[in-house]
């Protein structure tokens, strides 16, 4: 069994015991190996988002809560496969690392058999990554909105002139391009900064009330926008 088949291994067998605690001790005697590579893999689990904890005490040990987590789904390979094709698409978004978290989450509830069948097809399909390393800036952009918290931007315009501009984040806006869509206190308007041509991204300790701005009323760019939460119907 390699490390990524022993930690999805981990998530089920901590599901399936769940509300019960397994100590490092027992998994690692469970799978073979020692209670530091097993603590290891849990540590890279938390970090990736997988809801586990630890209970202290002599009966003590890892659980996974089964309330944060998805029962196995009934996913077939050819969309799993296409999961992963669409979302390979949010490259250079704001969304790029989530939507890798998502994917790996939904790979580890799936019932081991469609699992391996889905593997199999991923290695037969190839595509064309960018070389560049993948920049910070994106989760930048998004932690600031998040948090209300104003934004120093440094970003060129069509010409390459760079401006420095403070900016109090409004949502994005997303499409052929990605934008930040923001109130430019330089400019004292609603201002689109396209992620690509942000130079500098840097959160301030400032937080701002949202500004009541309708984001559908935006016609700068040429383009009809849905909310993400009607086109997909979030309940």
């Amino acid at each position: 069994m390699n490390r990524t088949e022993r930690l999805y291994a981990l998530v089920e067998e901590l599901r399936a015991v769940s509300p019960r605690p397994r100590s490092a001790r027992w998994l690692a005697e469970r799978f073979g190996v020692s209670t530091r590579t097993i603590e290891r893999d849990l540590s890279a689990l938390q970090q990736s988002g997988v809801p586990l904890y630890a209970e202290p005490g002599r009966s003590g040990g890892y659980v996974l809560d089964k309330d944060h987590t998805l029962p196995p789904l009934t996913i077939t390979p050819a969309e799993a496969a296409a999961l992963a094709v669409a979302l390979h698409g949010l490259s250079g978004s704001p969304f790029a690392a989530d939507a890798r978290s998502a994917l790996h989450k939904v790979f580890a509830v799936m019932p081991q058999r469609e699992r391996e069948a889905a593997r199999e097809l991923a290695a037969r399909v190839r595509i064309a990554v960018n070389p560049v390393r993948p920049s910070t800036l994106p989760h930048t952009l998004r932690e600031a909105l998040s948090a209300h918290r104003l934004l120093h931007l440094r970003h060129t315009d069509e010409l390459g002139e760079v401006t420095d501009s403070t900016v109090e984040p409004l949502g994005f806006l997303g499409g052929d391009h990605w934008y930040l869509i923001g109130w430019c206190r330089l400019r004292r308007a609603v201002r689109g900064f396209r992620l690509d041509r942000i130079r500098e991204a840097r959160a301030l300790e400032e937080t701002v009330e949202p500004r009541p701005v309708d984001l559908s009323e935006l016609d700068t760019l040429g383009r009809d926008f849905v909310a993400l939460d009607k086109l997909y119907g979030f309940a």
